[in-house]
Parts: structure tokens; sequence; C-alpha cells
């Protein structure tokens, strides 16, 4: 059902892109999936940018990057899960934004990852966030994702 979706809106997930052992990519527990922070890499894996959102990274730039970490996450859950359609719904979602100094846009830059989300589950993607701006983000990356999503059935 939910690969029928991605088909239909063109959507390709990239990954999955796991993180270093001794991280797991998603945990599952009590009703629960939770990813690891995704960076916003491309198809190939290589970051779609690089930097502080204000400096070198325009808020443009990381909006695209908040939805490219969004479909890396919803590529983590599907490799771990083995399908989406166990989803439930998803209830939270926190963006990282490595920026400048001074910078208040986080929640534009976070819309890119929420809208994303919504996107591809509809109201079942509908979830409460945070948008923290950060001095520094791994890899030099200037967007970070987490995604916590309910499963059918509490997992």
């Amino acid at each position: 059902m939910f690969d029928a979706r991605l088909e239909e809106l063109g959507v390709h997930l990239p990954g999955p892109f796991p993180p270093h052992d001794p991280l797991d990519a998603v945990v599952v527990h009590a009703g629960t999936a939770r990813t690891s922070g995704c960076l916003p890499r491309t198809v190939d894996g290589v970051l779609h940018a690089t930097g502080l959102v204000g400096e070198r990274v325009s808020v443009e730039t990381a909006v695209t990057c908040a939805e490219l970490c969004a479909l890396n996450a919803v590529s983590l859950l599907r490799a771990a899960l083995g399908t989406l359609d166990v989803i439930d719904r998803l209830v939270t979602l926190t963006v990282f934004v490595a920026c400048v100094g001074g910078f208040a846009e986080q929640p534009r830059v976070a819309d890119g990852a929420s809208h994303a989300l919504v996107r591809l589950f509809g109201d079942a993607g509908r979830h409460t966030r945070s948008a923290i701006g950060v001095a520094g983000l791994p890899r030099e990356a200037p967007v970070e994702v987490e995604v916590t999503a309910a499963l059918r059935g509490g997992g």
C-alpha cells in the first residue's frame, strides 16, 4: 500500500544510510519506532549541502536538506520494519539546523521535513515537532532529522 503511494507521488527514497556501529538505525520498542539522526544524503549517499545555514547554505537549500533528511528517515524505517504499512502514524519530528548565531528561521527549514512527511503519509504524517538551532552537526551537514512513529497494533 505505502510503496504504491511512493510510486504515485514519484518519490524515490534514498538509502537507507545507517549510522556507524555501535548505533542502531532504528529502535523499535513499546509500540514505537525511532530513527537515529538522518543527514541530507542524496541517492548516491553524498550530502546535498554542507555548512552553516545563513552562511554557506541558504534557507531554500536548507529546506531541501530537511526534506532529504525526512526521506532518509523514512528509508531507515522501511528497512527496519520491512514495510511502512505497519506505521499507524508519525508522532514527533526533531529537526536540528546548523546555523549562524542570530538565525531564527529554524521552523521554516524544518517545514521542508514536515511537509514531506505529511505529503507521504497524509493525516497520519501530522506530528509534533521541535526545530533547534545548533552550532554544528556531523559531517558539516546543515540539517539533521529524527523521526518517531507509532506502530499498528503496538508493534
